[in-house]
């Protein structure tokens, strides 16, 4: 996987609390962007450590609107749109940038720590269900969190230059 850290938080590094905390009316500062991609990241590393025990899984079947999405993301590197994030990885109203960070860094390496533990031996049969893209890989994960990480990173920057 990429240096997550490096796409996400570079753009932010030595800046002040205050340029963690701009935004557009309505839109995530650029904190609650990253304590979003670190709860979707602490999510996926938890569940599938969870299920490390569990006996070899076989992939649900795929519905027409997981596909197109993972056509999106996967194929594309983009995400449909319109889509709005999971409640469970909807950050806080108000995230102070520094925890935020600490958050982030937390939630990498315990999805590293998860990818070392499962892989290679569970690479083809450990699913963990994403909301929209249906039941994925510990490996299609980590790429889910790569277009993830990239598109929010986008945002920073966006927010950090307006």
């Amino acid at each position: 996987m990429i240096d997550l850290s490096s796409v996400v938080l570079g753009p932010l590094a030595g800046l002040p609390e205050t340029s963690w905390q701009q935004a557009p009316p309505g839109k995530w500062t650029p904190a609650q962007i990253v304590e979003h991609l670190a709860l979707a990241l602490e999510m996926s590393a938890t569940t599938f450590a969870a299920r490390r025990s569990k006996e070899p899984m076989a992939r649900r079947a795929t519905t027409l609107r997981e596909k197109v999405g993972k056509v999106f993301t996967f194929g594309l590197g983009r995400f449909p749109p319109g889509l709005k994030a999971p409640e469970r990885t909807t950050p806080p109203s108000r995230v102070d940038g520094a925890a935020a960070e600490a958050h982030f860094r937390a939630a990498i390496a315990a999805w590293e720590a998860v990818e070392r533990d499962l892989l290679p031996a569970r690479r083809h049969d450990l699913f963990v269900k994403h909301p929209r893209l249906g039941d994925l890989t510990l490996e299609e994960w980590g790429r889910f969190h790569v277009v993830h990480s990239r598109h929010h990173a986008r945002q920073i920057r966006v927010r950090l230059a307006g």
